[in-house]
């Protein structure tokens, strides 16, 4: 039996498809003269030993350039609460820090978020150009946690966890 050959799905199947993904809303942050910010629902983990996570960012994004030469970045990973915050952070063309007054400077001028269910100091260790975006792997120097609910990302729009029933 031969083969037939298969086309790669299109840019706008391929949004379709990945909408129906559910994931966790995260803002990154980053040093700089203004600092930069964004929302990424790309962030994973990726090793225990050593601990190493990543997230996604298009090289075309305005805070591309500050992250493409940074060495530290902040990951929050927002609360089912923080809606305002993943909005704010995701809308291009304006001061993001300017808009939104919760934030403080941590460790190496990082801006760090007020309120994230956990957030995590990293050293950025290597960046990965893939298509029209970079992979940014990090390793978490420190980080805390706070209380609450993740904020989701799923078809489109931010939502809450709701408990799982069990089936029968």
């Amino acid at each position: 039996m031969t083969a037939q050959p298969v086309e790669p799905v299109d840019p706008d199947t391929f949004r379709s498809l990945l909408r129906r993904q559910a994931a966790s809303v995260a803002v990154v942050t980053a040093a700089g003269s203004p600092p930069v910010g964004f929302t990424a629902t790309s962030f994973t983990s990726v090793s225990l030993r050593p601990p190493l996570v990543s997230f996604c960012l298009a090289r075309s994004s305005s805070s591309w350039p500050t992250v493409a030469e940074a060495e530290h970045v902040a990951v929050h990973l927002l609360g089912a609460d923080q809606r305002g915050v993943a909005r704010t952070f995701a809308t291009s063309g304006i001061d993001r820090f300017a808009a939104h007054s919760g934030w403080r400077y941590g460790p190496y001028e990082v801006p760090l978020l007020n309120g994230p269910v956990t957030w995590l100091l990293c050293r950025v260790t290597q960046r990965v150009t893939a298509g029209d975006h970079a992979i940014v792997l990090a390793e978490p120097l420190v980080g805390q946690h706070g209380a609450g609910d993740p904020l989701i990302y799923h078809m489109g729009r931010y939502a809450a966890l709701q408990p799982a029933t069990d089936e029968p």
